[in-house]
């Protein structure tokens, strides 16, 4: 097996509907500029609240890529 390195990013995804599409928009954001994406995990869950009814799903989503090698 070749050698590999890989970068993490921490992004966070918001969406008025779930959580599920809050970490979608996060990932689909990031691979229109970052390529070789490999791996998404949600490190963490919340909401924005305002005037006691929850307004926005947010999930922070820590995002690996591969480095290109130069050849």
């Amino acid at each position: 097996m070749a050698e590999s390195v890989y970068k993490i990013i921490e992004l966070v995804g918001t969406s008025p509907t779930s959580w599920e599409d809050a970490a979608r928009q996060a990932v689909e954001t990031a691979s229109r500029s970052l390529r070789d994406l490999r791996v998404a995990e949600i490190s963490k869950l919340d909401m924005k609240i305002e005037k006691g009814k929850v307004v926005a799903y947010r999930a922070r989503v820590s995002l690996s890529f591969k480095y290109q090698k130069e050849d």
